[in-house]
């Protein structure tokens, strides 16, 4: 089974996300077509639906090639991830006229505001998320692939 590490660990990686993302597409879907929420909820919905899943992949595969060579639990490796995609979602939203920072939190397609006090309570939650989903999910499928654990 050490055929195709790589492979085994990019699709192992993409299967979590993908899954949600199929969830989270179906709730947009219906607040936007069937509650008529009047966001555009379609341009912003691009971006994590590209980028996630592909980002999940890449950064399994990333895990694989640096298990070799230094030990990294898994959890702790999948809690980084969101301090690279998060400024990337950023910096990609504000580029595109998506998101909008002002003096009292982000504004969202100039109907929904965040404000900041809210995102400092929410961010340090992110994290933890990403280390259970990858510690317990994305660990499972490892193992089940045969892939560094």
């Amino acid at each position: 089974m050490n055929q195709h590490p790589y492979l085994r660990a990019y699709l192992a990686g993409i299967a979590v996300p993908t899954c949600f993302m199929l969830v989270v597409f179906t709730v947009f879907c219906i607040a936007r077509f069937v509650c008529q929420v009047p966001v555009p909820i379609e341009r912003a919905i691009v971006f994590p639906l590209a980028l996630i899943p592909n980002a999940f992949g890449a950064w399994n595969m990333l895990f694989v090639a640096l298990h070799r060579h230094c030990y990294l639990p898994l959890g702790i490796h999948g809690a980084i991830l969101p301090f690279i995609i998060a400024p990337i979602g950023f910096l990609i939203a504000t580029s595109l006229g998506f998101l909008v920072a002002t003096g009292h939190g982000l504004v969202w397609f100039q109907t929904i505001t965040i404000d900041y006090s809210r995102l400092a309570l929410i961010f340090p939650a992110v994290p933890i998320i990403y280390y259970l989903v990858w510690k317990h999910l994305v660990g499972f499928l490892n193992e089940m692939l045969g892939i560094a654990g």
